[in-house]
């Protein structure tokens, strides 16, 4: 199910990844980021760790490794990343998820 088209309105992200790979669209506030994700491609997130992140896979297929568990996540299946945990993905192109980040700043807005 793709992002409805309202969703474009909202700005997209300064991610360390080409357009043509991931999309963004985020709504900010000062408690935190919300980031409707888009895969075009299929990608490899590197392990890495950062403040607390919670997701949940709208479209797709994503095989996260959170901590030292691994795991398919498909639509309908949310995750819970605690701040500091290192994690790492492969995620499928078509793959839309949504995510919540506790740092508000976890990635700055596009200008």
């Amino acid at each position: 199910m793709a992002f409805p088209d309202f969703f474009r309105a909202f700005p997209a992200l300064d991610v360390p990844f080409p357009d043509d790979v991931v999309g963004t669209q985020a709504i900010r506030s000062d408690q935190g980021l919300a980031v409707f994700f888009t895969f075009h491609r299929d990608m490899v997130l590197p392990m890495h760790a950062h403040g607390a992140q919670w997701g949940t896979v709208v479209e797709g297929e994503i095989t996260f490794t959170i901590g030292e568990d691994t795991r398919i996540y498909r639509p309908g299946d949310s995750y819970s990343i605690p701040a500091g945990v290192r994690h790492g993905a492969k995620i499928k192109a078509g793959t839309r998820v949504i995510d919540v980040f506790q740092e508000a700043d976890r990635y700055p807005i596009r200008a």
